[in-house]
């Protein structure tokens, strides 16, 4: 099961760790990581196009 990709600055997804993908969900160099709480904002990528994708 594929897991969903969501843009930089969407609010209130499921709290948790997210990693820094390609817009397909592919790898990228050095990802970024990110951990939020339930209502928090994910944040900006190093690279536009980039996703956010839950661990």
């Amino acid at each position: 099961m594929r897991k969903k990709l969501y843009k930089p600055g969407q609010d209130n997804k499921p709290k948790g760790t997210y990693t820094e993908v390609g817009p397909k969900g592919g790898k990228v160099p050095k990802p970024r990581q990110a951990t939020i709480d339930q209502g928090d904002r994910l944040p900006p990528t190093q690279k536009a196009g980039h996703k956010w994708k839950p661990l």
